[in-house]
């Protein structure tokens, strides 16, 4: 089981892959577009189920990389020195509340930040931001694969939202990263199993409840 005890920040990188933001309509960022989730949106992709909100619209799977920060952050300080561990996870949205946001300009918090919006697989030992470029991760929806994605085609790659992050936040030990998700997203009901793969190698899976 994942050790929530000790995360602290969660931030996320948004459309930080290009065919993602397109599916979306959305812009391409000239700089990271980072929001933030409470730690109560955790929940370990161990669990036999989430339950999300039912009664608030469409809710969306986003499939991730994540990182773990081990260290505080230093100027001069490489992503292959102070990121410890990664693992998968899924940013789940509120995907017609975020709509009503963006249209008003208010933050995404509601839309992103809900508990159980943050399921996230056990960590493994980081190999190294190049070694990462080696492995697909993917996305399966009920046995099919929804979403594929490599850190290669980031928009922004690690080292840019480590400093990004770092200057304007602040980033330390605990920290944790969800660096984007790539083109594929799209909704999930009650009774769909979610299942992360880095590789051939399932990390784990997760089955939707809702309630509301």
């Amino acid at each position: 089981m994942t050790n929530f005890n000790t995360i602290r920040n969660i931030y996320c990188v948004g459309r930080n892959y290009r065919e993602h933001a397109a599916e979306l309509g959305n812009d391409v960022p000239d700089k990271p577009m980072i929001f933030t989730k409470p730690t109560h949106a955790l929940i370990s992709m161990d669990a036999e189920h989430v339950t999300l909100p039912g009664d608030q619209g469409g809710i969306h799977y986003e499939g991730e990389l994540v990182l773990h920060v081990g260290k505080s952050y230093t100027p001069g300080i490489s992503v292959d020195e102070i990121i410890d561990q990664f693992a998968l996870g899924i940013d789940f949205t509120l995907r017609d509340v975020q709509n009503e946001m963006k249209k008003k300009g208010q933050p995404w918090l509601p839309a992103k930040g809900f508990l159980g919006s943050a399921p996230i697989t056990g960590f493994l030992p980081f190999p190294g931001a190049a070694a990462l470029e080696q492995t697909d991760f993917q996305l399966l929806k009920n046995g099919e694969s929804v979403q594929r994605g490599n850190i290669q085609n980031l928009i922004f790659n690690l080292q840019t939202i480590i400093d990004f992050i770092a200057v304007n936040f602040g980033l330390g030990e605990g920290d944790i990263i969800y660096t984007g998700t790539p083109e594929g997203v799209g909704p999930v009901q009650q009774g769909d199993r979610l299942e992360l793969l880095w590789g051939d190698q399932s990390l784990g899976s997760i089955t939707i409840k809702t309630e509301g």
